[in-house]
């Protein structure tokens, strides 16, 4: 299964996520759960990087499928903007296939 949890500060703006896991939908290389995530998670951070030049942490390890992306600074509302943006796909792909290939936590 793969989860996303998304971190706030106290006042709930959000820090951050972190991605991790594998969906198991399917055998490796055919599993299209864990490719939209893939896909949805590293296009949020590829546009904030590029487009945005948001200050972001960065840690990846593709062998366990994690992801974590946390601001350095207070987010911009652009880059906030995307991460709702990614939060909606994901919630969709929840929603599309359940809870047990895909759990996302506020």
């Amino acid at each position: 299964m793969i989860t996303v949890d998304v971190y706030k500060t106290t006042d709930g703006v959000i820090e951050g996520f972190e991605c991790l896991g594998h969906a198991g939908y399917a055998e490796e290389g055919s599993d299209i759960v864990c490719a939209a995530v893939s896909a949805l998670v590293i296009n949020c951070i590829n546009s904030m990087d590029t487009l945005l030049k948001e200050p972001l942490r960065i840690n990846q390890n593709q062998k366990t499928g994690t992801i974590k992306c946390f601001f350095k600074n207070k987010p911009s509302d652009q880059a906030l903007l995307l991460v709702d943006s990614l939060f909606l796909g994901l919630r969709e792909i929840e929603k599309n296939y359940g809870n047990t290939y895909i759990k996302l936590t506020f």
